[in-house]
């Protein structure tokens, strides 16, 4: 939009009159960008588009009386679902056009050009611009021109947006656009839609055959009122020419986020849920919503060379207001020193104290070369393919060998390791050794970190179910930081393998709250609910998991054990045949066809899971205690003992109710080093 000095050349040009009732602070269809000379086209854009049922804002007409022209004119761009630009002369030469041109392409939000004549564009125009759409004027009349623009706005305005709604007491759905589904078509592929860095060892098929992520809690209780010491960190978006550093960008927020984790009493929402928004077109106030946090911290990188430039903003989301906003262009070699004032701002400005909290910054400062190996290397962690894992593991060797006591690169080794481990990607006893020395490293080298002792937790419940061990492990690593979410779920899951079923349903629920847009811990959850016996809050909650991602894998497989459950056999076969991941497809089939009696199909299906065993030894132990089959059962429960990390979950499993009585159940609990 346009400058405010010229506010009165635009009211004197006849701004339209906003809808009847409407709220200029609403959020809007459409923003509409001009300069001052173009008054006239602008007004008639909003006159045809709001004929056509579109809400639009438009300065001067929506900006509050009395408010801060600037505060009005970002809350406006932040809330627009799209930006239609007047472009003109007079608006290429405008900074403020320019200036909300650059915010509208930060929030991602899809611009329009209307395009009046045939000025050149300058550089920082045509960078911002490209990818935009462009209705010209021209020869054509204006109202044809206009016609065309409603049509534009209305294709993009009926594509798919987040939903922003749920049931009473629930945070609400946000559904990922088609776009962000990955088809599973092959056994060994990975869903990393919602993968945190929590994410390990407890299911089998993720471990040995790969998987996804995470969503919330039918059963947990209701949502309570959003505290003011709350926030979450979005990814930064990556301004740089050439768009490739995403890496650094991502990384930049990630650190934000572990940073802000330690300060006692604010409640920051994990990486993976905040992530989740990433290139999704919902508001602040969507995101604030589905977060429960009250505050936004967003921002952009722009890299050129050894300089970067940093803007970020604190927004208070149930009114849009900025409370702080700051530009750093800085040495790279400044970049810590950024990220230290924004954490130490945003404790400032939510009126916080850092009495008693943990260091925010980590012990060790890295030169700026180790530090972008190593957030290359976060960045490739992130999405667990056989590939991006190697890279990972690249990366974080060569920060290391520049710099042999950088811990956080050491810490991130450990973790790539045991993800490699997990996914089948490399001998199982040589390369957990490696990770735990990676972790230990880490340790030596940087005391503050939590992740390395996470990932010796994980090294001592995979590799000798050493049950003690770990538990010192996540103990250690919530004492170096409470909030830390792996920890946490660790936590969760190591109670749910050796203690009791009621205090890990209260601990994931924890996790939840820390992370509640993480699918793979809701569908989790759900397991749980369904080994305590309470099956409708199990399907409720994995049918939530599904809402937002039909395709998510293991939640059809998940839903169909738990209607067999409740002797729903039809529906329960019609979600085993509907699972789309192929693991867990072939898992659950055989258990369907032999409740429904279906002699031929059971065996055909019974034959194509023992046809590749190899980590699913579990599984088939399953399949034949279900089968009333406990010699067989037996037989591969020994075998998974040493093959399979899912054996984790053999405490309260179900399906192996019929045979807990017999005297081998208990002995294979005591192999295992688990109470009964």
């Amino acid at each position: 939009m346009q400058e405010n000095p010229e506010s009165a050349n635009a009211q004197a040009n006849g701004s339209p009159v906003p809808e009847a009732g409407r709220d200029p602070q609403a959020a809007s269809d459409v923003f509409i960008s001009y300069a001052s000379k173009d008054a006239g086209t602008a007004n008639a854009a909003v006159a045809v588009l709001e004929s056509q049922g579109f809400t639009c804002w438009i300065a001067p007409r929506d900006v509050i009386p009395g408010s801060q022209y600037a505060d009005g004119i970002v809350r406006a761009i932040n809330g627009a679902k799209l930006v239609v630009v007047v472009l003109s002369e007079s608006a290429i030469a405008s900074p403020h056009v320019g200036k909300e041109i650059e915010r509208a392409s930060s929030k991602q939000r899809p611009i329009i050009a209307l395009k009046t004549d045939a000025t050149p564009l300058t550089p920082a125009l045509e960078y911002f611009l490209s990818e935009s759409q462009w209705v010209e004027v021209g020869a054509a009349s204006t109202e044809a021109a206009l016609a065309k623009l409603s049509d534009a706005v209305r294709r993009h305005l009926s594509a798919p947006l987040a939903s922003a709604t749920a049931a009473p007491g629930r945070p609400p759905l946000i559904r990922a656009p088609p776009k962000r589904r990955i088809p599973w078509i092959a056994a060994a592929v990975v869903c990393a839609v919602a993968l945190t860095l929590g994410y390990f060892v407890v299911d089998k098929f993720w471990l040995s055959k790969q998987a996804a992520s995470g969503r919330i809690a039918a059963g947990a209780p209701a949502a309570a009122a959003i505290s003011d010491k709350s926030v979450a960190v979005l990814p930064f978006v990556d301004m740089s020419e050439r768009k490739d550093q995403a890496y650094f960008s991502d990384g930049l927020a990630e650190e934000l986020i572990d940073m802000l984790a330690k300060v006692p009493d604010l409640r920051v929402p994990a990486r993976t849920s905040s992530f989740y928004f990433k290139e999704q077109h919902a508001t602040i106030a969507e995101i604030a919503k589905a977060l429960s946090v009250a505050h936004i911290l967003e921002g952009s990188v722009r890299r050129s060379g050894n300089t970067v430039r940093v803007t970020v903003q604190l927004i208070r989301a149930d009114n849009g207001y900025h409370l702080w906003s700051e530009t750093y262009d800085r040495d790279l070699q400044d970049v810590f020193k950024v990220q230290d004032d924004i954490s130490r701002m945003v404790v400032e400005k939510l009126k916080l104290s850092l009495v008693n909290a943990a260091p925010i910054a980590s012990a060790h400062i890295a030169n700026p070369e180790v530090h972008n190996l190593y957030l290359q290397g976060r960045y490739f962690l992130q999405n667990e393919t056989l590939g991006d894992l190697e890279k990972a593991v690249d990366f974080f060797q060569r920060a290391i060998a520049i710099d042999p006591t950088y811990g956080q690169a050491w810490s991130g080794l450990g973790y790539a390791l045991f993800r490699q481990v997990a996914n089948g990607n490399i001998p199982v006893l040589p390369g957990l050794e490696k990770a735990n020395m990676a972790a230990q490293k880490a340790i030596e080298f940087d005391p503050t970190l939590a992740e390395p002792y996470f990932v010796v937790s994980q090294v001592k419940m995979t590799g000798s179910h050493d049950w003690m061990g770990a538990r010192a492990a996540i103990d250690k690593a919530l004492q170096v930081d409470p909030n830390n979410v792996s920890a946490l779920i660790a936590d969760a899951h190591l109670t749910r393998t050796v203690g009791n079923i009621d205090d890990a349903l209260a601990k994931f629920r924890q996790t939840l709250d820390r992370d509640p847009l993480n699918l793979l811990n809701r569908r989790y959850f759900a397991r749980l609910l369904y080994f305590a016996g309470r099956l409708e809050e199990a399907e409720a909650t994995v049918r939530q998991v599904l809402e937002m991602s039909p395709s998510f894998p293991a939640a059809h497989y998940e839903l169909g054990r738990i209607l067999l459950a409740k002797g729903q056999v039809a529906a329960a076969v019609s979600e085993f045949e509907a699972e789309e991941n192929p693991g867990w497809r072939q898992f659950g089939l055989p258990l369907g066809y032999h409740a429904q009696q279906r002699a031929s199909e059971t065996q055909a299906a019974l034959a194509a899971l023992l046809a590749d065993t190899a980590g699913s030894e579990f599984q088939v132990a399953e399949t034949y205690a279900y089968f009333g089959n406990p010699d067989k059962a037996f037989y591969w429960l020994d075998r998974a003992i040493d093959h399979d990390p899912g054996i984790q979950w053999l405490r309260g499993d179900p399906l192996f109710k019929g045979i807990i009585a017999d005297p081998r159940y208990a002995a294979v609990l005591r192999k295992l080093n688990m109470p009964p």
